[in-house]
């Protein structure tokens, strides 16, 4: 297990080419906090090992562990260790995963009460051999936690099912309170970021959870510091809108270990306030934007914001109503899927 030092030291970036963008090799000191290891990450540590179950945030080598393991908050990653799709961005190998445990959601909804969870979140490995992607074992997942903690809030984190509408619809019927669907970054990035992906298919995977479930959250995020410009930034930003989204995460992206990407710029504390105060003003319902910000970091914030009342009950009618997608827009150009 790496600790958030490790993790950023690992970002040191090899020799650029004459036709790469200038890669930035100095680590800022905004990005050299050490968190200290808690005595409570051995526990949830533990409980993990022994009900068999990973957590991206070991898999990912996220930089917030310490802050999150500490709180007795994880996510949980299922279906698996192993994923069918080579995002040069991403830690998690890459292969053909196990046969899927169909004793895995029973486990998750287990481990879940014994932490004693108010917001859990479920992520998985993408796994294309299956028809429907896992979406079945999402919902399983789901139901799982409902009987065990009937009174938390759960987030889902999925691929992209290919854009399997019946695979999306089968998560949403499962009525997760959160359903996040991460972009990852601009699409003229997206065949040197994640070539197995489309963007177009990603916005559109957004706005059909809305056409499926008015009433569950969404929510997108996107990595930064890979080239991208502002204007193009922007642009996502505004295809989350018209996509109904609710909730956007903008992060630092930190190359995970040789062979990944390089890091172009690492982009200072107030370039991501910058982007918040955009993001805000366009009206999105949650915002979190920050050189450590992660998909699923502090993810219990928009719970306790949006989805519960200040006794810990769910907020119910007093709650901010998810938003609505606008006009469905031409596809875009092949060149930028």
């Amino acid at each position: 297990m790496s600790s958030a030092t490790d993790t950023l030291l690992s970002a040191v970036d090899a020799p650029a080419t004459e036709t790469a963008p200038k890669v930035h090799r100095r680590i800022p000191e905004w990005l050299t906090i050490k968190v200290p290891r808690s005595r409570d990450i051995g526990k949830v540590e533990g409980l993990m090992r022994g009900e068999r179950l990973v957590t991206v945030c070991e898999e990912a080598r996220c930089p917030n562990l310490g802050e999150c393991w500490s709180k007795g908050t994880a996510t949980f990653m299922i279906m698996g260790d192993t994923c069918t799709r080579s995002c040069r961005f991403c830690a998690v190998k890459t292969g053909r995963g196990l046969p899927l445990d169909p004793d895995e959601p029973r486990r998750v909804g287990k481990a879940a009460k014994e932490l004693a969870l108010k917001h859990v979140v479920v992520t998985s490995v993408n796994r294309d051999e299956l028809f429907d992607g896992g979406a079945a074992h999402f919902a399983a997942t789901i139901e799982s936690l409902r009987n065990e903690l009937p009174g938390a809030t759960v987030e889902v984190l999925t691929p992209d099912f290919r854009g399997r509408r019946a695979a999306i619809e089968t998560v949403c019927r499962a009525r997760p309170d959160v359903f996040n669907h991460n972009t990852e970054t601009v699409p003229r990035l997206y065949r040197t970021v994640r070539p197995q992906a489309k963007y177009a298919r990603s916005i559109d995977f957004l706005r059909t959870i809305k056409e499926i479930d008015p009433t569950i959250y969404s929510k997108s995020g996107i990595m930064l510091g890979l080239g991208e410009t502002e204007e193009e930034v922007i642009q996502v930003l505004s295809d989350w809108k018209d996509a109904g989204v609710d909730a956007v995460t903008l992060g630092q992206y930190l190359k995970p270990g040789k062979g990944y990407l390089d890091v172009v710029e690492y982009l200072h504390p107030s370039r991501f306030e910058h982007y918040k105060r955009i993001a805000e003003e366009m009206g999105f319902l949650y915002v979190a934007s920050g050189p450590f910000v992660r998909s699923s970091y502090n993810a219990i914030d928009f719970s306790n914001q949006f989805l519960r009342g200040q006794d810990g009950a769910p907020a119910g009618a007093a709650a901010p109503r998810p938003a609505t997608p606008g006009p469905r827009r031409l596809e875009l150009p092949l060149a930028v899927q």
